[in-house]
């Protein structure tokens, strides 16, 4: 059966459909007003708790507070620099390819300058020839561990060049006092 077109177009509206969501009342003003006065009270709020924070060596690591904590903290800051020493251990799966980092251990350490080698040589805890590979790499000493002790842990460490101290230097941050350089 065939239909027969008219050329009169429909010309009563009809009222729009509404879409599936969320109901037009959750999105008038004011209930965007609260929710906006709400962040800003809470905000305020997270400010308000954060500066009357106390900073202690408890909680914070002062630079202080980790040359007291140096293995030979007087050896240490004298002839080289306090440090915090991780270790960590990586597994490399290869099929499939994976890295899993193992929970680190940190403990107190030192770094010392090169030219403070003599302290590791006089109580005889480095040959000469661990020396001259070190030194050859253009590496230094560091150490975990008292040096009077039965056994302290010394590495010959790299450093890193590349490395960069992103709390230093950077909008809102306390610059270091020209001149105070521990190396």
């Amino acid at each position: 059966m065939r239909r027969k077109y008219s050329d009169r177009s429909d010309t009563t509206s009809k009222p729009p459909s509404k879409s599936p969501g969320f109901p037009p009342s959750i999105f008038n003003l004011t209930t965007i007003a609260l929710l906006a006065g709400v962040l800003v009270l809470g905000i305020g709020i997270g400010i308000a708790l954060s500066s009357t924070a106390t900073f202690t060596p408890s909680n914070v690591a002062s630079r202080e507070y980790i040359d007291t904590k140096a293995p030979n903290p007087e050896i240490c800051v004298q002839y080289g620099a306090s440090a915090v020493v991780m270790d960590a251990r990586l597994f490399v799966t290869f099929n499939p390819f994976n890295v899993y980092v193992a929970q680190p251990n940190m403990r107190p350490g030192c770094v010392l300058r090169q030219n403070n080698w003599a302290i590791l040589e006089q109580q005889k805890l480095v040959t000469s020839e661990q020396e001259r590979e070190c030194k050859n790499r253009l590496n230094t000493f560091g150490y975990t561990g008292d040096l009077k002790g039965d056994k302290p842990d010394i590495r010959c460490i790299y450093q890193n060049e590349a490395a960069q101290n992103f709390f230093v230097n950077q909008p809102g941050a306390v610059s270091q006092p020209q001149g105070t350089d521990r190396f």
